[in-house]
């Protein structure tokens, strides 16, 4: 895959791929194309050359919704929840649930429920389905939005930073919520920072570097020394990428 910015090549030649019911870890230090490598894969931005395959297949991304289509499904950092609306509302945002025959009316209560069988489905508890998500704990609006990728992600979970400034508590929650998810058959990808992190959660790794995917780790085998120097370029790596 390729994407330049003007004169900065932000993915030159990187290769990547998930497989159902894994655990892939994305990892680099700053500026090594993790983030832009998700957008391509996600629809948000158009790649420069290279493709992308679901199944064998060739397919071509114009937007976010093509991805969706796909059967894939992106949690950013700011994991995008309106804070004053329910979890529920959340779940369904932008795939709400309609009276009919009246299309301008909301069947709160119907989604009421399938949010609830969603939360419970993934061993994700909250106090209030109807509170405002603004209220949750940092932990659980992590959960919601993870939950809400899950409800339609037939796939591919990108999940970036999804322990990012939580307690010990909150991330074990969220990565027991990862487990689940992975065990559901659904492909998920982690970008983090957090290499302890990595290799608990994680069943393989992927290593960019400068835009091009340097090394491959079988998480089980590798150690937070191995993956920094990955990182960094201090580890050799043979020629096919892995160590």
């Amino acid at each position: 895959m390729a994407k330049h910015y003007g004169h900065v090549q932000a993915l030159d030649g990187a290769d990547f791929s998930a497989s159902p019911g894994e655990v892939a870890a994305l990892i680099g230090d700053n500026g090594a194309g993790k983030s832009t490598l998700v957008k391509v894969l996600a629809g948000a931005i158009r790649p420069d050359g290279g493709e992308i395959l679901i199944d064998g297949s060739p397919v071509h991304f114009s937007s976010p919704a093509d991805a969706r289509g796909h059967g894939i499904e992106t949690v950013y950092q700011d994991l995008a929840l309106a804070p004053d609306l329910d979890a529920a509302a959340n779940l369904h945002l932008g795939r709400e649930l309609y009276r009919l025959p009246f299309p301008r009316i909301l069947n709160r209560k119907l989604m009421r429920v399938r949010a609830r069988a969603a939360f419970a489905e993934l061993g994700i508890e909250l106090p209030d389905l109807r509170a405002p998500v603004a209220g949750l704990s940092g932990g659980q609006r992590q959960s919601v939005a993870v939950a809400r990728a899950v409800a339609y992600a037939s796939r591919i979970i990108f999940l970036d930073e999804p322990t990012a400034a939580l307690g010990v508590v909150q991330r074990g929650r969220v990565l027991d919520t990862i487990r689940r998810v992975r065990d559901r058959g659904i492909a998920v990808v982690l970008i983090s920072h957090n290499m302890p992190e990595v290799l608990a959660i994680a069943d393989r790794v992927e290593v960019l570097r400068l835009g091009r995917r340097v090394a491959t780790f079988a998480a089980a085998q590798a150690s937070v020394d191995q993956l920094v120097g990955a990182m960094t370029g201090s580890l050799e790596i043979n020629g096919d990428g892995a160590r």
